[in-house]
């Protein structure tokens, strides 16, 4: 596969190396900074449902929510993150980054409030599950419509050299969010006891991250502007009024169908990881190990916490290695040693044993993320970088989404913790495919401008950029 196919020759025009972190003007410093802390805040929503709705389920839904109501409300959000990848990719790249970063934050602000409001199942019986997905679907893909334009954006605005660290400091904050709201979530148990949190505490999360939303919402309409690389190729499109517009169907099927499809196989791993080593292990922690209610939030907490320290370390790593290469050991070490890993933690017999093989399951296997904002973003030029990225961060959690329904299938062959073992693997495998389908991009390779590491135009690269 060709990296040079990727994008149209004219993107090669744009080769201008930019400017060092320190010299970024302050819109451009802004946009780093609000793309690290969004993504935070965007990830405290993802996450709340998980682990905040969880002690509160039986009062707010009633009898009536089964065991896998709590799967159904994370899955509902995942579910509309596509959706919201591509319809807030194409806005982006046709608005700009910033107007559809403050449409998504304030539609994920909304979404936060209304479910904090949501009456229980007293009022309005299975309705309010009902709403609740409604509500956690439309989160969805507010959620996507943010990443889709605010990470591309830091990444617009970042030096080449630095690509790969804002890229890890970036999606660490997932793991920080993680371990924000499963910290949280302990405090507020012992704070107020079981029965209040269940009757209203939880709603606090919510309301508190609706005001964080908000809070961002007032500061990009203040501070962040679109980056210059943007402004550069909305000129050249309206120089050129007659030419076609770049689409989803250029992304799927069209001119950078190679990259995405390659990403696809990447992220589909990653997903898988994902899904096997945060939601699969806190469930089975719940109700494997015998951890008290409080150890759970704990021992998740703890391996978040160390999964975004190496997340950063890892971004920034890949900018020395070359991208590929470490995708690559890193999905080995996911493949090879996660599975063994993953059944020491649900087997263990204390806290410090579950919270230890959590922390180093996460190490080996999602923390391979790190580079991700980076990759994504040099494998699209400017005038369908939005799209691409959502498209290839959304639409491939698709099907790793969908365990809940062949994972006890697979359990019926492999047994309960041999079914998960094996999604780990599979995980594993699938980034090391992916990341061999795709360019080097090494070091000298990605020391460049955003759309030539894009093009598969940088001097020196060898063509096609492997």
């Amino acid at each position: 596969m060709s990296a040079g196919s990727t994008a149209p020759a004219a993107v090669g025009t744009a080769t201008a190396t930019q400017a060092p972190a320190e010299t970024l003007p302050p819109a451009g410093r802004a946009a780093l900074r609000a793309g690290v802390v969004g993504n935070w805040i965007d990830n405290i929503h993802m996450f709340l449902p998980l682990t905040a709705l969880a002690p509160a389920m039986l009062v707010l839904a009633g009898p009536a929510a089964a065991a896998s109501t709590g799967a159904l409300i994370v899955i509902a959000m995942l579910f509309g993150r596509p959706v919201g990848g591509i319809v807030f990719g194409r806005i982006a790249d046709r608005l700009g980054r910033t107007r559809t970063t403050r449409i998504a934050i304030g539609g994920t602000a909304a979404c936060a409030l209304a479910i904090a409001a949501i009456p229980t199942h007293e009022v309005l019986g299975a309705g309010t599950i009902a709403l609740i997905l409604a509500l956690r679907f439309l989160c969805g893909i507010f959620v996507a419509g943010e990443y889709s334009a605010a990470i591309p954006l830091a990444m617009e605005w970042s030096a080449p050299r630095r690509r790969g660290l804002v890229s890890g400091l970036i999606l660490s904050m997932a793991p920080w969010a993680q371990a924000t709201i499963a910290f949280s979530v302990a405090g507020l148990l012992v704070l107020l006891g079981p029965d209040a949190y269940a009757a209203w505490g939880w709603r606090l999360l919510f309301v508190l991250g609706a005001l964080l939303s908000l809070g961002m919402l007032v500061y990009y309409r203040r501070q962040v502007t679109d980056a210059p690389v943007f402004h550069r190729r909305a000129r050249a499109a309206a120089a050129a009024p007659a030419a076609p517009r770049a689409g989803v169907r250029d992304v799927l099927l069209g001119r950078w169908a190679p990259a995405f499809w390659q990403v696809f196989v990447l992220m589909t791993g990653l997903w898988l990881l994902t899904y096997s080593t945060v939601l699969l292990l806190t469930a089975r922690l719940a109700s494997d190990t015998g951890l008290p209610a409080t150890g759970v939030p704990v021992v998740m907490g703890i391996a978040s916490v160390a999964q975004a320290v190496v997340m950063a370390v890892a971004g920034h790593l890949s900018t020395r290695t070359g991208r590929r290469r470490l995708f690559v050991l890193w999905g080995l070490a996911a493949a090879l040693a996660g599975p063994l890993v993953w059944w020491g933690a649900v087997t263990s017999t204390s806290l410090a044993a579950a919270a230890v093989c959590a922390a180093v399951l996460q190490v080996i296997t999602v923390s391979a993320y790190g580079p991700v904002s980076a990759y994504l973003s040099e494998r699209f030029p400017t005038e369908v970088r939005s799209t691409g990225y959502g498209m290839g961060y959304s639409l491939s959690l698709v099907l790793p989404a969908l365990y809940p329904f062949y994972l006890p299938a697979v359990e019926a062959v492999l047994g309960r913790h041999g079914s998960v073992m094996a999604l780990v693997g599979l995980g594993g495998a699938l980034v090391v495919l992916g990341a061999a389908l795709g360019p080097r991009l090494a070091p000298r390779q990605i020391a460049a401008d955003i759309d030539a590491v894009a093009a598969g135009m940088v001097p020196g690269a060898g063509g096609d950029g492997r």
